[in-house]
């Protein structure tokens, strides 16, 4: 089954669904009091340099101090393969794209020293390569990579990359050839994997608005005051597009026109064959609800996924790791109890790795598998494992089964997992657990009123809710409040409740 993309867009939210064989596999947020800023340029000044860690703080203009690190800095590109060790998946390209690139840590014998390269107050033009994710800043790059829709330019590397997703060895021979003739001397270059089939009039076209893209990135750079922001990456709609888009993807369905006009102008710019598989979602159902993608969304929050054999999967998120238990749960087989670990197990793999993806679970993560006698079992299990994680976009490692039944693996994190952009602390368990934020309420509220309105013909619709709910949506979402009543032709009430739990809200019409 083709994959989809689809996009609902609101005054303060926009919501991007990435749709593979009918169900969910990738969700973006971003909401307009939180953009995301990975891929955006600053000029900065470094702050304070740390020999010790061999790294820099550099104030971009953030709230926190952006951090850089040796490798990021060093500039003696001739010597950078030896430098580095083996390439990183996701590097610094478009983030999820999976090209083969740089990593961003030097080899222990490197003599590159953060001390000789920079000192405080010095000015730097650096790129966000990880957006800030919890307490921790933004890590950021001076080797800047600018995305297009074929390749990604490297102006300060000579090196030619080609996407680790495109595996067939004469397609990626072929693509190699195609770009060395016209790759301008001393740049560098990572070929995408929208790159699959294209022809070397593609190349010509993205080279050209890049390097365009660059000499005004540079020419704003000279003028700019530090610190500042030099250039800023597309909105999520538009990186969307660019990104995920590829020959898999049959259609994109979004719900909002301006949204829709604005695909169709970058699409008539950069995607011609893209202009037939858009299509704008104007029914009066909301488009998340018609394509059954809110549920998926409220089962991704769950600590416990049920299997379809009636085994489960715990996920437990922590600062330092997540921990994945599998449990046989209600499935106890009809055969050799050997055989329902194994099915369980294996039936366990293809949700997990669904769900790490989902959920965008990155850092260190111990799956607990049940535990196997034989060999064999344990064996087929990693092979599955390893398989069922060749979609995801982010790098991934994956060390074998212990005795003990446990997988020790980490995943590339990028930006932040979904129940810290869906959930804040609770405060009712002292932060031993999560609620939903008063901001996702507010939306979910919004979303219930618009179901309510289609089925009933009064005039006035009244919402019961919890005080710090109520008190969040008059002070940030008074006007969305009465652009939903000019839409909908009807009164909206609040009612304050102090006796409701805080996700607890009722809506009724009179």
């Amino acid at each position: 089954m083709a994959s989809e993309l689809v996009i609902n867009v609101t005054s303060k939210e926009t919501r991007i669904a990435l749709i593979e064989n009918g169900l969910l596999a990738e969700l973006y947020i971003e909401r307009g009091s939180d953009k995301g800023v990975a891929g955006n340029i600053y000029k900065g000044r470094v702050i304070r340099v740390l020999p010790g860690m061999q790294s820099a703080f550099v104030d971009i203009g953030l709230s926190r101090s952006a951090f850089l690190y040796v490798a990021d800095v060093y500039e003696d590109y001739d010597g950078l393969e030896l430098m580095m060790g083996a390439a990183s998946a996701d590097g610094k390209a478009a983030a999820g794209e999976g090209e083969e690139h740089y990593p961003l840590a030097p080899s222990r014998n490197s003599s590159a020293l953060i001390e000789d390269m920079l000192h405080e107050g010095q000015e730097v033009l650096v790129q966000i390569s990880k957006e800030p994710i919890g307490t921790k800043g933004a890590r950021v790059t001076t080797h800047i990579s600018l995305p297009g829709r074929y390749l990604v330019l490297m102006p300060t590397m000579d090196h030619v990359g080609i996407s680790r997703r495109i595996e067939n060895e004469d397609e990626r021979k072929r693509l190699k050839e195609l770009l060395a003739p016209i790759k301008p001397p001393g740049m560098g270059f990572i070929v995408r994997t929208a790159s699959e089939g294209s022809t070397g009039d593609d190349f010509v076209l993205d080279i050209n608005f890049l390097l365009k893209l660059w000499e005004s990135i540079q020419q704003r750079r000279i003028n700019a005051t530090a610190p500042s922001v030099i250039h800023c990456e597309l909105d999520i709609c538009l990186r969307a597009i660019r990104d995920l888009y590829t020959k898999g993807v049959e259609k994109v369905v979004v719900d909002s026109e301006k949204e829709y006009n604005q695909i169709l102008d970058f699409a008539s710019t950069f995607m011609p064959q893209l202009k037939h598989a858009v299509e704008l979602y104007d029914a009066e159902e909301p488009i998340f609800d018609a394509y059954g993608i809110e549920v998926e969304i409220s089962r991704a929050l769950g600590k416990k996924v049920w299997l379809k054999s009636g085994g489960s999967i715990v996920i437990e998120e922590t600062e330092a790791l997540t921990a994945i238990d599998v449990n046989t749960g209600k499935y106890v087989g009809k055969g050799n109890p050997e055989d329902t670990i194994l099915k369980t197990n294996l039936e366990a793999v293809r949700e997990i790795a669904y769900q790490l993806r989902l959920r965008n679970i990155g850092g260190i993560i111990i799956i607990d598998f049940i535990d196997m006698e034989r060999e064999g079992g344990r064996e087929r299990v990693y092979q599955a494992l390893n398989e069922a994680l060749k979609k995801d976009r982010a790098k991934v490692n994956i060390l074998r089964i212990s005795e003990l039944g446990l997988v020790e693996m980490t995943r590339k994190r990028t930006r932040e997992n979904l129940s810290r952009i869906l959930c804040e602390p609770c405060s009712y368990c002292e932060g031993r657990g999560v609620l939903k934020s008063k901001t996702t309420l507010c939306f979910e509220i919004f979303r219930e009123i618009r179901r309510e309105a289609m089925n009933v013909p009064s005039k006035t619709i009244v919402v019961s809710l919890h005080p710090a709910v109520a008190d969040y949506m008059y002070e940030e979402e008074r006007y969305a409040i009465d652009a939903l009543e000019n839409r909908l032709k009807k009164k909206i009430i609040i009612k304050v409740r102090s006796s409701f739990h805080q996700e607890e809200y009722e809506i009724e019409s009179k």
